[in-house]
């Protein structure tokens, strides 16, 4: 299982004039691959605020999908900040200019060939729809913001790029009517007990799937080890007099 982040970058989100969509297919896209996400930051079209945050997530290693500004607009950062971050030059990319010239023929030039520029030594990410490709750039992911392109080019990154995973096992219980007040000595136990796992209390005044007050006690990880996690918590549940039920599967 790998660990990723995205950035989706553009004013227009952040201004609520577009609304976001790649958050929630990108996550999927991670999840049916086995990845997990672990960071996502809404940016700027602001060259230095990119440009900070590529050079945070390559000197952390990290695997980076960015969606957005790689156009040949001058609201189109992604590419050179990118490459101010890495300290390389931004540079054509021949395959590139290749495709381009191929799509676009004459009118290409001057301003469209900007888009086969690429932070030097990056690969590329082929494009299904328009053949404008994308860059693959030292764990870092540069898509465009159309959503209809990123998602088949993210697809191709997971697959290209990386193994499949497996996600951590996620077991659940539901508890009526509890107070998290009460069990916080406990849940405090529990995190002690296994380090290891992921644990999470998710309290509710009612929802869809359960309509009456609840808390929803979850421990994440490795599949035995959370079944014996969430198994010892319920026995501590019934110690304390307090009814639970193990939820069925989200459809």
């Amino acid at each position: 299982m790998a660990q990723f982040q995205f950035f989706i970058i553009g004013d227009e989100i952040l201004s609520g004039r577009r609304q976001d969509q790649h958050f929630t297919q990108g996550l999927q896209a991670l999840q049916r691959h086995g990845h997990q996400l672990v960071g996502a930051r809404y940016l700027p079209d602001d060259p230095a605020v990119i440009e900070a945050a590529f050079a945070a997530t390559l000197a952390a290693g990290a695997n980076v999908i960015s969606f957005g500004g790689i156009g040949a607009t001058p609201d189109d950062h992604t590419r050179a900040a990118l490459a101010r971050a890495a300290g390389v030059a931004l540079s054509p990319q021949p395959k590139a200019v290749a495709l381009i010239e191929a799509r676009f023929g004459s009118d290409a030039y001057p301003h469209r060939i900007r888009m086969a520029e690429f932070p030097a030594g990056s690969s590329l990410i082929p494009n299904p729809v328009n053949q404008v490709a994308g860059a693959w750039f030292r764990q870092h992911a540069l898509l465009p913001g159309f959503p209809s392109m990123a998602w088949p080019m993210l697809e191709w990154v997971l697959s290209t790029h990386f193994s499949d995973g497996e996600l951590a096992t996620v077991c659940s219980v539901v508890v009526p009517d509890a107070r998290e007040g009460d069990l916080i000595t406990l849940m405090e136990e529990w995190v002690q007990r296994y380090p290891a796992l992921g644990f999470s209390s998710l309290p509710s005044f009612g929802n869809a799937r359960h309509p009456s007050p609840h808390i929803e006690f979850s421990f994440s990880g490795p599949a035995e080890q959370a079944e014996a996690a969430l198994a010892s918590w319920c026995e501590a549940l019934d110690a304390r007099g307090l009814a639970w039920f193990r939820p069925a599967p989200a459809q």
